[in-house]
């Protein structure tokens, strides 16, 4: 029995094969590289199929965090245009990195290009606090 081309050689290596994450394969996203130099750290994010206004950058608390969101619609018709295979996929994936308290969101530079953010952060020395003697006054 033939089956059509849309499922490969085998009709079962697309069953087995099929991610269990709704149709969308979330292992390759947001595979995370950091290298450390003199001046701060180099983050290499790799976002695939995400556009770079559906990624955000947020720092808080000393916790700089990366979210994107992936919106996918993909759909196959035959020469009646009746659906042989409609799939789609919505969702969000997002990783934190503790970047210390001292950064500030002026000292962070990402850029974002061919699916790939890169994110500049400047290393901070934590500033000493100062000891500060705090009395209590007494009265009388």
């Amino acid at each position: 029995m033939l089956m059509p081309s849309i499922f490969g050689e085998n009709f079962l290596d697309d069953f087995f094969d099929y991610p269990m994450t709704g149709g969308y394969d979330t292992a390759n996203l947001m595979h995370t590289d950091v290298r450390e130099t003199d001046a701060g750290y180099e983050v290499t994010m790799d976002i695939p199929g995400v556009r770079k206004e559906d990624v955000t950058a947020e720092l808080k608390d000393g916790y700089l965090t990366i979210q994107a969101s992936a919106n996918s619609d993909r759909e196959e018709k035959d020469e009646d245009g009746r659906y042989i295979r409609r799939e789609r996929y919505t969702g969000t994936s997002s990783r934190s990195f503790y970047v210390g308290e001292d950064v500030t969101e002026d000292d962070i530079r990402a850029r974002f290009e061919d699916g790939t953010l890169r994110l500049m952060i400047p290393k901070k020395e934590p500033k000493p606090e100062v000891a500060q003697q705090r009395y209590i006054r007494i009265e009388g």
